[in-house]
């Protein structure tokens, strides 16, 4: 068996999807990340191999598959784009992106635990929450350090243990059971907030003492990943919040509370402010990599040390790390003064109308055709068009591939670069991912330098799509 070199433990805080009762807690979901434990099955564990990413293990109220299962294993890739290979993943998000990802999946890997009819087709079935997850919301795992015993101690235990669900949304709920995971490793590591979360075991509380924890062990190389939410025509989520932070924030909340219990309003705000704040994009940038925890270690010596050198070069370092990840200013900025001069160059050279059309990208490309995905979970387009099909590929390894159409290509990510840049922090990409996809939009623009001009008198029903909101403007 080869077993990777390195391993990791991570509590997952998904953010709140602001639907049903999380459009009054505001609370999110929480699951567990694994860098060297992966799915023999989606309810067994064994210790990955060789080229594999890790996974993640999660329970919701119900799986909704054959067996009333209390967790289910899956692949990261699988978890957090829909593909075993981030290189394929989408660069778009929407519901039927999700689905169809969803089904490959369900087939691929869980035909034998979902045979029945409200598995194979409910909605509500929340094994479908593990696939493609970014596609609904931004994720941020907070991470540490493991031994290959540790892995192993817990793989024994969990496969040893009965499946079974017994999900209780105050006292047996997500975040008691990401508290049962990390505590088997960790004791006492994660914990409840009673007092902001009024009495609950919730995602932000579980995360926040985490962390807090990790800081504690500097040798846990303590670091936070953060993956954004795929642009596209699915509504943006929004982030965690504890009990009295919701009511702190939330007038839906804060309103009957002033009419009807006003004595607890100042206690509740005092109990926020005091003892519940927790940021998650700040964590972010605080322990942005395993590097950035080493240098953090290196510079609490330094100043014990009352050494000015070395403390100074370290700041420094620190810095750098820091901003390799998630950006300056100054680099945010330049990006969206390139990439408005992007824009106004394909206005003119009539590859999209307008710029208002790159808030209409998505919408009208999700209606216009046939959602084909491949064997690998590679994304197509397919419409129909005088008996031909104009295709564009929608995931990253296919979107300027031979036989997606450029134009439309080019134009989908335009709109996909514009979203990430006026997202806010929470919601955008983090650098490196960031210049990953600048790169591919600074390789359509080039393609579509040479193409554009061949490309009068083609017509296809995409491309009238694309263009039809010219004569309204």
């Amino acid at each position: 068996m080869c077993v990777p070199a390195r391993a990791d433990v991570g509590v997952v805080l998904n953010e709140s999807l602001d639907t049903s009762v999380a459009r009054i807690t505001g609370s999110g979901h929480t699951a567990v990340y694994f860098s060297r434990i992966c799915p023999e099955t989606p309810v067994k564990l064994r210790l990955c191999g060789a080229g594999e990413l890790g996974s993640v293990m999660s329970n919701y109220t119900t799986l909704g598959e054959d067996e009333p299962f209390e967790w289910n294993i899956v692949p990261l890739g699988i978890y957090l784009y829909g593909v075993e290979d981030l290189r394929n993943r989408p660069l778009i998000g929407s519901w039927r992106v999700k689905r169809a990802l969803e089904e490959r999946y369900r087939e691929k890997y869980l035909s034998e635990y979902c045979a029945r009819r409200f598995c194979r087709t409910s909605n509500s079935a929340e094994w479908r929450e593990m696939v493609a997850a970014t596609i609904s919301r931004s994720i941020y795992m907070f991470v540490v350090s493991t031994t290959v015993e540790e892995d192993l101690e817990l793989i024994a235990e969990f496969n040893a243990l009965p499946n079974v669900n017994h999900f209780n949304g105050v006292t047996r709920n997500c975040a008691t059971f990401a508290r049962r995971v990390i505590n088997t490793y960790f004791p006492n590591a994660a914990k409840p907030d009673y007092l902001n979360d009024f009495g609950m075991t919730t995602p932000k509380a579980i995360a926040r003492t985490f962390a807090h924890y990790a800081e504690r062990h500097p040798e846990s190389n303590f670091r936070v990943l953060h993956f954004a939410q795929l642009p596209g025509t699915v509504k943006r989520s929004s982030e965690c919040r504890a009990g009295t932070e919701q009511l702190y924030h939330s007038k839906k909340l804060l309103v009957p509370m002033l009419i009807f219990a006003d004595y607890g309003v100042p206690v509740a705000a005092a109990s926020y402010v005091l003892t519940g704040r927790f940021n998650p994009e700040r964590e972010l940038e605080k322990h942005p990599s395993e590097q950035a925890a080493a240098i953090a270690e290196d510079l609490k010596k330094a100043k014990a040390a009352r050494d000015p050198a070395r403390t100074g070069q370290l700041k420094k370092l620190e810095t750098q790390e820091r901003e390799q990840v998630v950006g300056t200013q100054e680099e945010w900025k330049n990006y969206r003064a390139a990439f408005d001069s992007m824009t106004l160059e394909a206005v003119r050279d009539e590859i999209i109308p307008d710029r208002d059309y790159l808030n209409h990208v998505f919408k009208d490309l999700d209606k216009a055709g046939t959602l084909i995905p491949d064997a690998n979970g590679v994304l197509w387009l397919e419409v129909p068009e005088d008996g031909k099909i104009t295709r564009v590929g929608l995931s990253a390894s296919n979107v300027l591939a031979s036989g997606s159409d450029q134009r439309i290509a080019y134009a989908l990510l335009l709109a996909r670069t514009e979203r990430v840049l006026k997202s806010p922090k929470h919601s955008r990409e983090i650098l490196p991912e960031f210049q990953q996809n600048w790169s591919l939009l600074q390789a359509g623009r080039s393609m579509n330098g040479t193409s554009v001009a061949n490309a009068s008198g083609v017509s296809t029903s995409v491309r009238a799509t694309l263009n039809s909101r010219s004569a309204n403007h």
